[in-house]
């Protein structure tokens, strides 16, 4: 038996992770953590290594929207773990389920300041649903399965599980290593024996001591919402529904967390006949084009509406607080989370059970068979304002002028992708700009940061798409700046053979925050950037690099990079962009 196939710690999580069906492990390696890479290589788990560890989880937090089962990622202890913590944050926000697995000391090492010895737990805990020590050897499956019910169970989070070294390399690998440093079998004096009679003592209990109960029996009770207990709250909507004479709904990032058959939720919409507004990664829910699917004016929608539904979405600043809907409608809140669907507003009707399975039993019980009849003067009304919007920005679209306009620029981006094409944006203004002109193609298929409007996922989330969705096209929309958090990505490209396209929006300012800040304050005090040859920069990791300065030439450079990409080879497109006032006045704070 080889070193990699010898069964350890590193083996054990790896049985774990395959019978929950996860795919890819990803990671930057690390002493500490090398024999979780080799058993999941040994079961089939595919070993993603990427530059950062951030990134890491961020390409897990991707798989798992994009999957519906957990993500997974490894990260060596320290520094490795420190360096996650914006992305767990982001997936504790968004509200992915992820397995982070960190690297730790030699047991008998704790505290006493052993390399990259942290009191990891106290930074970990408040940044998931848990975070936990294994000690032992045989605890280790049963923590890691209890880990996993965690992180998919009630509201889904990340959750972090700290392992360390000396619970994860083969048996006899770690006595030798404990020999060496306390020299057992030679000792001398009282104190001497004393000592390896306790290090033998706890190497059994490491490695013989009884394992843990059934991880089930284990778990921290978890009331998990059904159809039962939901049945009055649903009625009531299917009623209110029913009755509305401008209902709406608004579907959120939840409504698609753990679903593998998003279709079934689409077709549930579809049943209901009731203009629907997506957000976050809820986007392409019903593809590119849906008579029942609204993308602008939703403000003026929900001052309007007498019946809103909304499913997965809290009521923060992108609903105004809950203040956006009129005083008198009706607001129906399905969500895995008591404590969110009335955060802020409190609504007529909540009904707190998984808002995907939550439109599918509403359809089975609201749909309306004259739906175009009953709300055919309200879907004209909000149509109306839907065309209006689409040729308002076409008309602010300047192709022909120096460098490139935006606008212009993502009107072409939009005919270019294929119908398959998966979307990740990572950015402000450039960013912004694309999501009210690009249109998702289909389901799980727009990533972005979520609510916590993390910059710096574009690497990593490109990863996860790419090895989760091997052979579709993936376009990477970054900003300028946001750019540079993850362009070192472009190197995990190439070495795992994936090609995303991206977009880079080069204007040489953070310019979110200067339209407002210059206006503001009356300066542009560190939103300054350069024009810089970022293109150069993909080129220097093995990718293809091309400049867009012309608009004359955005669709030969489009068509250029597409048939990079299909070669096999990630493609960095540097957009140098005029400055345009599209988005004045539409920071948040």
């Amino acid at each position: 038996m080889t070193a990699a196939n010898e069964r350890h710690g590193g083996s054990i999580i790896a049985d774990v992770l395959a019978r929950h069906g996860v795919k890819h492990l990803f990671t930057l390696c690390g002493g500490h953590i090398s024999p979780i890479l080799t058993g999941c290589e040994s079961r089939g788990i595919q070993v993603v290594d990427v530059r950062d560890e951030g990134h890491a989880v961020f390409a897990a937090d991707a798989a798992a929207r994009l999957t519906g089962t957990i993500g997974a990622a490894a990260v060596t202890a320290g520094p490795g773990v420190t360096n996650t913590v914006t992305a767990l944050k982001n997936a504790q926000m968004a509200q992915t389920p992820l397995i982070l697995f960190g690297g730790a000391t030699a047991t008998l090492l704790k505290g006493r300041g052993s390399l990259q010895d942290i009191d990891q737990l106290s930074i970990m805990k408040p940044l998931t649903k848990w975070a936990t020590s294994v000690s032992t050897v045989p605890s280790l499956a049963t923590i890691v399965e209890r880990a996993i019910v965690i992180a998919t169970t009630g509201v889904p989070g990340p959750v972090f599980v700290e392992v360390p070294v000396d619970l994860l390399y083969p048996e006899d690998q770690i006595r030798a290593m404990y020999a060496k440093e306390v020299g057992l079998g030679k000792a001398k004096g009282l104190s001497a024996r004393a000592l390896e009679l306790y290090v033998r003592g706890h190497l059994y209990r490491q490695f013989k001591a009884p394992a843990l109960p059934d991880f089930a029996r284990s778990l921290p009770e978890v009331r998990l919402p059904t159809l039962r207990n939901a049945s009055d709250g649903l009625a009531a909507a299917a009623r209110a529904v029913r009755n509305a004479e401008r209902p709406m709904i608004v579907v959120g990032a939840q409504t698609t967390v753990g679903v593998r058959d998003p279709e079934r939720v689409a077709r549930a919409l579809r049943e209901l006949g009731v203009p629907v507004y997506l957000a976050g990664s809820a986007r392409g829910l019903l593809g590119r084009h849906d008579p029942i699917q609204f993308r602008h004016a939703r403000t003026p929608a929900l001052k309007e509406a007498d019946c809103v539904v909304v499913c997965g979405f809290p009521f923060d600043f992108r609903l105004g607080y809950g203040r956006t809907i009129k005083r008198g409608a009706t607001v129906v809140t399905a969500n895995l989370s008591a404590a969110e669907m009335k955060k802020n507003r409190r609504p007529e009707i909540a009904v707190e059970m998984h808002p995907a399975d939550f439109l599918v039993a509403l359809a089975a019980q609201a749909s309306h068979a004259n739906a175009a009849q009953k709300w055919g003067a309200w879907f004209e009304t909000l149509r109306g304002r839907e065309q209006a919007r689409d040729a308002e920005i076409a008309k602010k679209a300047a192709p022909a002028g120096d460098l490139v306009d935006p606008i212009h620029f993502f009107l072409r981006v939009e005919e270019a992708m294929a119908d398959d094409a998966i979307l990740v944006v990572d950015g402000g203004d450039f960013v912004a700009t694309a999501s009210y002109i690009v249109r998702p193609r289909a389901p799980l298929s727009w990533l972005d940061p979520g609510v916590f409007g993390t910059l710096g996922v574009g690497g990593g989330f490109s990863v996860g798409a790419a090895a989760s969705r091997p052979g579709k096209e993936i376009w990477l929309v970054w900003g300028d700046g946001s750019s540079a958090y993850s362009l070192s990505e472009f190197d995990t490209f190439v070495r795992h053979g994936y090609a995303p396209i991206a977009l880079i929006g080069n204007d040489a300012s953070w310019a979110q925050i200067a339209r407002e800040q210059v206006e503001m304050l009356g300066t542009p005090l560190g939103t300054e950037l350069r024009r810089t040859d970022y293109h150069k920069v993909a080129e220097g990791y093995g990718g293809a690099g091309l400049v867009l300065s012309d608009p004359a030439k955005i669709d030969a450079t489009l068509a250029e990079a597409k048939s990079i990409s299909r070669s096999g080879r990630p493609v960095c497109i540097n957009v140098h962009l005029r400055a345009t006032d599209f988005r004045k006045g539409s920071i948040s704070i």
